[in-house]
């Protein structure tokens, strides 16, 4: 069994003189989109895969869930897509799910799906492989709700593995090597009504050092919609790959618990 490897905490902050803030603006032909709203990206700053240099000055991401006028309208279900911003309102990232229309309607909570995060500049900086599970063998280890996570696109930084459980929903997140170096823990009751719900995140020493948060977002978009509000909150001084796959782990508990 792999053994539980202590999270690590790195700092954040670069020489005064090698650090600059980058604003947002038109590359390449490509308008940005909404450059005023956006946060300004922090650089310089060593060892930080492209695109996530946001994470090195945030301690919480507050993500939205975008309203689907079809999907209401038709019962169809449509690709999910998402807004990222940070505590002050300002975008951060934007997501969105790929995925064929057959398998988000016949295979609903349990179809495969890639996950693009996207900067700005229209960068994809995180990637997200959430494969097939059956949810008829959810606690054979080949079933178990798992995600993928790359950052750039194509290089792996780890997982978020789901825990076969009776009682509390429980995940692990895993580095590129395997290790588990956090763990989620959820309610009892995933599903609570006219009140948030905390997914605690803890570390090695099972120290509470973060949190997922299912917001609750009102009776009519609760009933009639699976469009959430989720929040994640993380150290300052963790290490931006940590983050990363924190973020990751609240695409993977929304697909997993709030997917109507």
């Amino acid at each position: 069994m792999m053994q539980m490897k202590e999270y690590k905490e790195v700092p954040q902050d670069a020489p005064q003189d090698d650090t600059v803030v980058r604003q947002p603006q038109s590359t390449g032909g490509v308008p940005a989109n909404g450059a005023d709203n956006w946060m300004s990206i922090p650089v310089g700053m060593p060892n930080c895969p492209q695109g996530l240099e946001y994470l090195t000055a945030l301690d919480q991401l507050l993500v939205s869930q975008k309203i689907e006028k079809l999907e209401l309208l038709t019962g169809f279900e449509s690709k999910n897509r998402f807004k990222v911003k940070n505590s002050l309102g300002q975008n951060v990232y934007y997501a969105y799910e790929e995925s064929d229309c057959c398998t988000r309607n016949l295979l609903g909570r349990s179809r495969p799906f890639e996950m693009k995060i996207l900067d700005n500049f229209q960068n994809e900086v995180l990637h997200l492989r959430r494969p097939f599970r059956c949810e008829i063998l959810c606690c054979f280890p080949s079933c178990m709700n798992a995600v993928e996570v790359s950052a750039p696109p194509g290089q792996v930084i780890g997982t978020v593995e789901q825990v076969c459980t009776f009682l509390r929903p429980k995940f692990n997140i895993r580095n590129s090597f395997g290790d588990i170096v956090l763990r989620i823990e959820g309610p009892l009751c995933p599903c609570k009504c006219f009140s948030d719900t905390n997914f605690k995140v803890l570390s090695a020493n099972n120290e509470e050092i973060g949190k997922i948060s299912k917001q609750w977002s009102g009776l009519g978009r609760e009933l009639f919609t699976d469009a959430d509000y989720f929040s994640v909150s993380f150290p300052l001084n963790l290490d931006v790959r940590m983050k990363a796959l924190m973020f990751a782990a609240l695409f993977l508990i929304d697909v997993v618990y709030y997917e109507q």
